[in-house]
């Protein structure tokens, strides 16, 4: 499950990014056992920006913190489920600017919490300002069109923020679609959709090419025998933008599957996560 382990370094300077997105299922009923297997894998992981998905939150209880205690700062999106269900993206750096994107762009969405949080995190030098984006488009399988609109919006809304102040981006999530959907297939500048155009790297692809990288499968028995022919395996993807010329303008040094075995049993998630380490690239790459 880990990659490199930062347990000890100096979270003061930044020699690179560790990013971990995960959607931790957190309405299921063995929570109180998965939650010991998260923080354990959340701790030995070391991850500077995590984006969570399917977090709880109430008014008595914060999933999140429970999880992660005081050490991070978190930002919870507004739009969630009845029970509290949304999406989180926690930093152990400063935060700039938070934005949240509606991302109910057909009627047939409006009965789902699907939404995306941006936030701009100042890393220590030598990065600077990071975009994190936390991109959780509906799941329904005949939904690719609405995947569609909602991944476009969000790609607009980042040309915007980049225009205004040149950052690094990396966009993560439970995107529930493989490569080959034409939302994933957007992103990583094989297509045109909504009369743009633009270009991430996936950090799976850049480490694991021609690898399977699926986060959903049935030998995780989270995985309820209904969805066991579920033809989405590969659904979370960790993307860093690409600059105009070399690139994606963070280097990709490593990219693993995360809480993808079971630990005495227990499975932290239906889903695995997905963790990847950025650093500066070696070469100059133009950030837009």
């Amino acid at each position: 499950m880990p990659v490199a382990n930062h347990m000890n370094r100096d979270f003061a300077r930044a020699d690179l990014v560790r990013v971990l997105t995960h959607n931790i299922y957190g309405q299921n009923a063995q929570w109180p056992d998965r939650k010991q297997v998260l923080i354990d894998g959340i701790r030995e992981l070391s991850p500077d920006l995590i984006a969570l998905q399917e977090t709880i939150l109430s008014d008595e209880y914060d999933q999140v913190v429970d999880l992660l205690g005081t050490e991070f700062q978190i930002v919870h999106s507004r739009e969630r489920e009845p029970n509290g269900q949304g999406i989180t993206i926690a930093s152990r750096w400063p935060i700039r600017e938070i934005r949240e994107l509606d991302l109910h762009v057909t009627p047939r969405t409006l009965d789902f919490a699907c939404t995306t949080l941006l936030v701009e995190i100042q890393v220590p030098q030598p990065f600077d300002s990071l975009l994190l984006v936390n991109h959780f488009p509906n799941w329904q399988l005949d939904y690719e069109y609405e995947r569609e609109l909602q991944t476009v919006l969000v790609a607009r809304c980042i040309a915007e923020m980049v225009a205004q102040r040149s950052m690094h981006v990396v966009l993560a999530g439970d995107l529930d679609a493989e490569p080959d959907a034409a939302s994933v297939r957007f992103l990583a500048g094989k297509q045109s959709l909504g009369g743009m155009s633009v270009c991430y790297r996936s950090a799976w692809d850049s480490r694991h090419p021609g690898k399977a990288g699926h986060t959903f499968m049935a030998r995780n028995p989270l995985v309820t025998e209904e969805n066991w022919d579920w033809p989405f395996q590969r659904i979370d993807h960790i993307f860093v933008r690409c600059g105009r010329h070399g690139g994606p303008t963070l280097r990709i040094a490593a990219c693993e599957l995360a809480f993808d075995e079971s630990i005495n049993g227990i499975w932290a998630s239906d889903l695995f996560g997905l963790v990847a380490d950025l650093a500066l690239p070696k070469h100059s790459v133009n950030v837009p």
